[in-house]
Order: structure tokens, then C-alpha cells, then sequence
């Protein structure tokens, strides 16, 4: 009987951890690594589980590594806060582990934006390897936007995984100064430059691709919105490059 082990990684969640942790209850265990929440993050998750740990965050990637790392069990799951198994989903989880037919399993996401679940906008199918066998797979060092990486093969399962990603506007914004943030770092510390045209030709590329490419226009107004702050968030991100280049051009 293979047994699984869900990780979660935390940051003052009080709003999604009681959702998501509810919907996890198929799980063997539940790992949560939080990096020091100020709400009631922690209460929360001890409802659900004993085996929390507080850690310094180092990047997405680093901290769901140390998680994976703690699951006592041979298959992990790797699950945000802000997302849900379905019913459906845990079926099929348990007898993919079970079947044991391949090391890893991309999962496909679909994301709630502003109250609509999104079908195109390249936001869906969205897939996502998130099941894995746990010493077959590791998460690479990335700032944010980190990826688990596995060896052998990978399958795909049919059932979505829930991710209410943006509930509103105010929380969209928020998310995007701390993405933008990391994501700039992430390519400066990789030595890629940012120029001008960045600035002039990126974001309008990402709102053709979102929009006409990807098939936004079928979400309604709402895949136009998305398309909008999809590129101005691509803008937000190079001005921060540029700012970071300068300064270590600098130093």
C-alpha cells in the first residue's frame, strides 16, 4: 500500500488554509512549512495537522525543497494555500499512487479570476507537476514560479485542481508587487539584461498571445481584463529589471 505525504508552504493564509486543508483530509499527512505568519495561519493548520514547521523564507522553490524533504511518506503531493482538491481529484490521485504507473503526475489547474473561472487565456488547462514520487522529484532554487523536477516518466490526470488565485482587485495588485519583485531579482541574479524595447514591445506581446492567441475574448470582458493586467504586469516586472540592472551596473 503506497501511502502519500501533501506539503504546503505558508505566508499568512488565514483566509485559504482552512479551505484548502479541508479538502486534504484523503491524505496519509499533511506537511506545512510556514515562514513565520502573523495571523492565524498556524492555528489554523494545527487543527488539521502536528507537523508544522516555521522556517526563514529563502524563495518558493528552496522552501517547497525543505517541505519535500520532511514528507515521511513515498509519494508527495505539493499544494498551495490557495487551492482545493476536488472530490473527483482525490479519487484520482489515490489511484494513480496506487496504479503507481509513473513517477510524476501533471495536474491541470483551473483558476478563479475575480469571481469567474477562467477557460482560456492560456489559464486552462493550466498543468501543473504536482504529484510525484517523492525521491524521484525535487523543486529547482527558483525566487518564485518554481517547478518540481522529475525523473522518469510523467503522466497527466483528467480532473482540475481549484486555485482561487485573485478573488479581487485589491488582492490581484498586492500579489503582483511581490511577484514582480521576485521575478525581477530572480532574472537579475541570472545576469539577464533588460532594454527599453522590453518596456515598449513585452507587454502588448503578452496581451496578444493572452487574448487572441490563447483565446481570452471567450472569457468575456473578463479575459480582456485579464489581458490588460497580464501585460502591465510584464511591465511592472522589466521597469523593476532595469532598476536592478542600474543598480549593480553600479555598485
Amino acid at each position: 500500500m503506497e501511502m502519500l505525504s501533501v506539503i504546503i508552504i505558508t505566508y499568512n493564509e488565514e483566509k485559504n488554509l482552512a479551505r484548502c486543508l479541508g479538502s486534504l483530509t484523503f491524505a496519509d499527512e499533511i506537511i506545512i512549512v510556514d515562514s513565520h505568519s502573523t495571523d492565524k495561519t498556524k492555528e489554523i493548520a494545527q487543527k488539521y495537522t502536528d507537523k508544522i514547521w516555521e522556517v526563514n523564507w529563502e524563495g518558493f522553490g528552496k522552501t517547497k525543497e525543505l517541505a519535500r524533504q520532511k514528507a515521511s511518506h513515498a509519494w508527495v503531493l505539493s499544494i498551495d494555500a490557495d487551492e482545493e482538491v476536488t472530490p473527483k481529484l482525490q479519487e484520482e490521485i489515490l489511484r494513480a499512487v496506487q496504479n503507481n504507473s509513473y513517477t510524476g503526475y501533471f495536474v491541470p489547474r483551473q483558476s478563479l479570476f475575480l469571481g469567474k473561472w477562467m477557460e482560456h487565456s492560456g489559464w486552462h488547462p493550466d498543468y501543473v507537476l504536482r504529484l510525484f514520487r517523492k525521491e524521484r522529484g525535487q523543486f529547482d532554487t527558483a525566487l518564485v514560479h518554481e517547478q518540481a523536477q522529475v525523473k522518469g516518466e510523467i503522466g497527466y490526470l483528467k480532473n482540475p485542481l481549484l486555485h482561487y488565485t485573485y478573488p479581487n482587485l485589491k488582492h490581484y495588485f498586492k500579489k503582483l508587487q511581490r511577484y514582480t519583485t521576485l521575478a525581477a531579482q530572480q532574472l537579475n541574479e541570472r545576469k539577464v539584461k533588460a532594454y527599453p524595447w522590453d518596456l515598449v514591445f513585452r507587454p502588448p506581446a503578452t496581451f496578444f498571445k493572452m487574448y487572441l492567441i490563447k483565446l481570452g475574448f471567450l472569457d468575456g470582458w473578463l479575459g480582456f481584463v485579464l489581458a490588460i493586467l497580464s501585460s502591465y504586469q510584464v511591465l511592472i516586472k522589466y521597469l523593476k529589471l532595469l532598476g536592478l540592472n542600474f543598480r549593480s551596473q553600479n555598485v
